[in-house]
């Protein structure tokens, strides 16, 4: 039969709180370098991920207009790609493959109108802000850049 002090010999002895205290330190310079950049990359996501659903819009409002011979108006909206809006012959929607419109990135809708002021019609998001213009994650997302 073997005795503690054997035992506790055998399996080695443990850390000291100093070595504890080392390697936590070593993690928090870690993750003091490393979180930033990850929480960058996150803040990159969002404008990418409204940028391919603005050009998802633009496509499915070019299939309306094929189908129908004319883009929906300002008042009939992006809507119109997801449900009839009645007055229109050959729709064959829904244009997204969804029942509903998405919403951009920060939970917005996204804006529409035709005849737009930059072609036959402008889809945007207006950014994390909400409001026209802005910088990096406020910045404006539109379909005419």
């Amino acid at each position: 039969m073997q005795t503690r002090k054997s035992c506790a010999r055998r399996f080695g002895r443990g850390f000291t709180l100093v070595e504890l205290l080392v390697v936590l330190a070593i993690l928090g310079l870690l993750a003091g370098l490393v979180g930033p950049a990850i929480f960058n990359q996150f803040s990159k996501a969002k404008p990418k991920a409204a940028k391919l659903q603005v050009e998802n819009l633009v496509q499915s409002v070019r299939f309306f207009q094929l189908d129908t011979g004319r883009y929906p108006t300002t008042s009939e909206g992006l809507e119109a790609l997801v449900t009839d809006p009645g007055s229109v012959s050959n729709w064959n929607g829904s244009y997204l493959g969804k029942e509903k419109l998405p919403v951009d990135p920060w939970g917005n809708a996204y804006e529409y109108r035709a005849p737009g002021q930059h072609g036959d019609f402008d889809i945007w998001s207006l950014g994390s802000d909400g409001q026209e213009g802005g910088e990096g994650d406020a910045a404006d997302i539109v379909s005419w850049d």
